[in-house]
């Protein structure tokens, strides 16, 4: 065989894989399209939290919300305003202040009128020192953790061992969950107790919404691009993939910025790890084997309500620092937890949760980018047909828009979310425009958070945010 004839050959090899692996991730998204209309049909979630609260307040277990903070000055006092207003009859809020260098434990002090305080506890996960707890008169829902920087893991294990209820939240610093949202949450550890050990919630971009002492007055959509992308991606990812996953038991994350875990689920897996930036996954996936190895029966599921509202970057950036985040994260845990996907004691976590982590976040962004700049090439030197990369644009774009769509349709049908048919329409068309440079940019991010993986990389990378205070006039 010539040299040519192998360059030719290894060219079709390449491009089949690209467009085999492009169709594969198009036919699990329409799946899980489909398993979400049909779970949200099956179970609509209750619209007015008067009826959750008749329902489900006398038996509804207390609640501990663990919220780390670094560095969180220009939210801090806005979040915990919020998390103290919540709907919900026993709660508690543990914030922990992970080392700042800002301001952060300083405005909790002054807006809280805070004081040094004592509780007994066992450290019974790992963290790094404590270096004083503080109590308000005025707030005695609230206790603030202050301690040495130890990262975000480090600082929900600190909570996890102050925490005194059966269940803990978490909830990131940066973001405000709705007034009804545990209420909506605590439903499957009402009705199956003995199972369910985790819960997860939606995440809304909260850019270009009134806020107003911790509580969202309007929704509205943000008028900065990357954000609006952000918008119909989020609803995407949440309301199809994860509902979807939920559906089969095979959830394999629950967002850090809002899950409810069972408090004594978590100690029996030693807590968060230390060491990676995916720890809400590495989590779930240490859930999911804990209970299996000890083949004791469990529950994780997803629900579309309870909301968490969230800010996200404005900047490409703060954008590419975190998908390339989230990119080591789910490397470090598909790296550590590999060899459940060829145990059958796994089941469908491993065969389903698993797998499709590896086909859409490992390799989807690195053959996806390589199809788009390796076809066009390989047809202009005439080892290939053009056809090939026409079915590659309609398999990534064309099957990628209809999904965005569909998914942005069952979720005005389902939820209706949108206050305003104009936010319906503006939705509509950045769902179109997001696969042409956005869906690309994310992808070329996340095979950088590849290879920052495979270096080694460990730092967490810096986020900017305005605050939401800016959030109302942005």
């Amino acid at each position: 065989m010539t040299g040519l004839e192998l360059l030719t050959a290894g060219a079709v090899v390449v491009s089949t894989a690209v467009v085999v692996l492009a169709a594969l991730q198009n036919l699990i998204q329409i799946l899980q399209l489909g398993l979400a209309a049909v779970a949200l049909g099956r179970r609509p979630p209750e619209r007015l939290a008067t009826q959750l609260w008749r329902r489900y307040s006398d038996g509804a277990p207390p609640i501990t919300l663990m919220a780390p903070a670094y560095n969180e000055e220009l939210t801090i006092v806005e979040s915990v305003r919020s998390l103290l207003n919540l709907y919900y009859p026993q709660f508690e809020v543990v914030v922990v202040n992970d080392g700042s260098k800002d301001g952060t434990l300083t405005a909790l002090i002054a807006a809280f009128e805070l004081t040094p305080t004592r509780r007994a506890f066992e450290p019974a996960t790992r963290s790094a020192p404590i270096r004083g707890l503080y109590a308000s008169a005025s707030q005695p829902r609230l206790l603030v953790i202050d301690k040495e920087n130890g990262g975000k893991a480090d600082a929900l294990n600190a909570a996890i061992n102050i925490a005194r209820s059966p269940l803990v939240c978490t909830i990131d610093a940066d973001s405000l969950l709705e007034p009804s949202a545990l209420l909506r949450a605590v439903q499957p550890f009402i009705d199956d107790p003995e199972r369910v050990v985790a819960v997860g919630g939606s995440i809304r971009i909260a850019n270009g919404c009134r806020i107003d002492h911790g509580r969202l007055v309007d929704i509205r959509l943000p008028t900065n691009l990357l954000a609006l992308f952000q918008t119909v991606e989020y609803l995407r990812a949440f309301l199809m993939a994860r509902m979807a996953s939920s559906e089969l038991q095979a959830s394999t994350i629950i967002s850090g910025a809002f899950g409810l875990f069972d408090r004594r689920a978590l100690l029996q897996v030693g807590g968060y790890s230390h060491g990676t930036v995916g720890e809400d996954m590495e989590l779930v996936i240490k859930l999911h084997r804990w209970f299996r190895d000890h083949r004791r029966p469990y529950s994780i599921a997803f629900l579309p309500e309870p909301v968490c509202w969230t800010e996200v970057p404005v900047t490409l950036a703060s954008l590419g620092r975190q998908r390339q985040r989230w990119q080591r994260g789910a490397l470090e845990t598909v790296a550590k937890h590999a060899d459940m996907l060829v145990k059958p004691h796994y089941g469908r976590v491993a065969a389903v949760g698993m797998t499709q982590v590896l086909i859409t976040d490992v390799l989807g962004p690195i053959v996806e980018l390589l199809g788009y700049c390796l076809l066009p090439v390989l047809c202009a030197l005439g080892l290939l047909s053009w056809s090939f990369f026409g079915a590659f644009l309609a398999l990534s774009v064309g099957f990628g828009m209809a999904i965005s769509v569909g998914g942005l349709a069952l979720e005005e049908a389902q939820l209706r979310r949108a206050t305003r048919l104009a936010d319906l329409f503006l939705l509509f068309g950045v769902s179109l425009l997001e696969h042409f440079g956005y869906r690309q940019l994310c992808n070329f991010f996340r095979v950088q958070g590849a290879w920052l993986f495979l270096r080694g990389a460990t730092e967490w990378g810096a986020m900017s945010r305005k605050g939401f205070q800016s959030i109302r006039a942005s």
